[in-house]
């Protein structure tokens, strides 16, 4: 009989977009369980897509002392009647309630990958609170596994806990389909037409961005740069591809005034498959705050575009400077607008085909999976 693996997100989104391909591969090793928020029928696609089963517990992102409470109740029924022999979390609300659960449950090893830490960039009492969140999931989880070397710094760095720290491969959670992020899939006919839909000609340097349209993601700070710089250089474009989140990390509303009101910046706002919108661009921008271990500069660097990302978590460990871009100061407009220009002028140049091998030889989805089973296996 194989063991059981529960993995928990807050949402399945989490487990299907995080995770796709993963948790399928594993069930040619272990009886795979996936618990997260129901989400309309977005938890069954979850069970669809990866041939596993799902059982919905509601988890909610807010912090909210009963909610929670309730939550963690349901989870440990649900952990007592599975018996599973590893629970594996992500994201954080997952984390801080499922390893609670597991432990008072008596899941024998319990498991918690960092995604990200939201308090290094908080202050006053909601920093404290989260590092004492993290501390007491940290608490409860027999392993803890930082994405990568930044978040493993930070969890050093604050003392959140003094266990064993270990990062999976090379870091990331789920590697990159390079056969799927490969420039090859597209013909020329395919992205003429593209480009032909928003206006792009064939002199027109085109800068993207791709990834949610919000303050955190240096969105104030690129608009702000790209427009000064088109206002000298008119064959140039910049490529908005994602959603706005009005409410949680609002944009300035000079900067939406630009967007809406500059001929060159195009907002496509959500699309299924961002591929397309690599292989029609010169490069990624992407200014963030903070991130984990971006999967967009991985992506893009395996369609064979080069990046420019802020001095962050998880970009700096991707990108190799001067090799598959370059790593400039976060919330530096200034910055910002001059490695754009010099990207423009051809200062800078990068080779397309080193930019995808560095993404291959480091972060092929197989290398990690392999690695993620080798630490399931060596638990006993």
């Amino acid at each position: 009989m194989k063991k059981k693996i529960i993995r928990i997100s807050t949402v399945p989104m989490s487990l299907s977009g995080l995770l796709t391909g993963q948790l399928k591969y594993m069930t040619n090793y272990f009886e795979v369980v996936g618990i997260s928020s129901k989400g309309g029928d977005k938890l069954q696609n979850v069970s669809n897509q990866e041939n596993i089963r799902t059982i919905p517990v509601e988890l909610k992102r807010q912090i909210s002392p009963i909610n929670d409470l309730i939550t963690v109740w349901k989870l440990y029924k649900v952990l007592k009647k599975e018996k599973p022999f590893i629970v594996h979390s992500i994201t954080p609300k997952a984390g801080l309630l499922g390893m609670i659960a597991s432990k008072f449950a008596g899941v024998p090893h319990r498991l918690h990958t960092f995604t990200g830490l939201i308090f290094p960039t908080k202050r006053g009492f909601i920093k404290k609170l989260l590092i004492s969140t993290d501390k007491i999931l940290c608490s409860c989880a027999t392993q803890i596994y930082p994405e990568g070397q930044g978040i493993k710094n930070d969890l050093i760095n604050y003392k959140i806990t003094s266990k064993p720290l270990k990062i999976i491969a090379n870091g990331n959670v789920n590697g990159i389909n390079i056969n799927h992020y490969n420039s090859n899939n597209f013909d020329e006919n395919f992205i003429s037409n593209l480009k032909k839909e928003f206006s792009i000609s064939e002199k027109d340097y085109v800068f993207v961005f791709i990834g949610r349209l919000v303050k955190d993601k240096g969105i104030n700070e690129l608009i702000s740069a790209f427009n000064e710089l088109n206002s000298n250089l008119e064959n140039t474009k910049l490529l908005l591809v994602g959603d706005y989140e009005h409410d949680l990390d609002p944009l300035k509303k000079k900067t939406l005034n630009i967007i809406k009101t500059n001929k060159n910046i195009i907002s496509t706002g959500w699309v299924e498959d961002v591929r397309p919108y690599f292989k029609i661009s010169n490069l990624l921008v992407f200014p963030s705050y903070r991130e984990g271990f971006p999967n967009v500069v991985m992506q893009a660097g395996a369609m064979g575009l080069a990046s420019i990302v802020t001095d962050i978590n998880g970009a700096n460990e991707i990108i190799i400077p001067n090799k598959n871009g370059i790593i400039i100061p976060s919330m530096n407009k200034d910055k910002l607008k001059q490695a754009m220009l010099s990207f423009y002028n051809n200062e800078i140049i990068i080779n397309s085909k080193t930019c995808r091998e560095l993404i291959v030889n480091r972060y092929e989805q197989s290398i990690l999976w392999k690695a993620q089973l080798n630490e399931y296996n060596s638990l006993k």
